[in-house]
C-alpha cells in the first residue's frame, strides 16, 4: 500500500517505510529529523523537467505526461518500490508546497495502476 506525504510533516509510526522521491534534499531539513528509510532520487523528475515545471499549475497536465514518459525508463526503481509495498505500507515523501500538483501524485497514480 502506498501513500504520499510532505517530508516536512512530522514522521509517524503509521508511515511505514518512508521513501524520499525528490532529486534534491529538502531545504532546511536535517537528515535525523526526516527519518527517511530510502532516498530514491533517481526516480524523481529529471532536472530539466523539474525546472521547466516549476510547480506552475498551467504546466501540470504536460508535466504529468512528460514525467510518466520518464518513469517508463525506470522499471528497476519502480520494481523496488512495488516490492517494498508488497507487505508493508510505503509513504512516498516529497518537498513541494503544493499538495495537489507534484511528482508524488504522478508516481502514486502510476503505482496504484500497477
Amino acid at each position: 500500500m502506498f501513500e504520499i506525504k510532505r517530508v516536512y510533516e512530522k514522521p509517524d509510526e503509521g508511515d511505514g517505510i518512508r521513501v524520499l522521491i525528490d532529486r534534491l534534499w529538502p531545504r532546511g531539513l536535517k537528515k535525523e529529523e526526516a527519518k527517511i528509510d530510502h532516498w530514491m532520487k533517481e526516480i524523481g523528475p529529471s532536472d530539466t523537467l523539474r525546472k521547466w515545471f516549476a510547480h506552475k499549475e498551467e504546466h501540470w497536465q504536460e508535466f504529468k505526461s512528460r514525467y510518466m514518459k520518464e518513469l517508463k525508463d525506470k522499471n528497476e526503481l519502480l520494481k523496488q518500490l512495488i516490492d517494498l509495498g508488497k507487505n508493508k505500507k510505503v509513504t512516498l515523501l516529497y518537498a513541494a508546497r503544493n499538495e495537489e500538483i507534484n511528482n508524488a501524485q504522478v508516481l502514486l497514480e502510476l503505482l496504484k495502476n500497477k
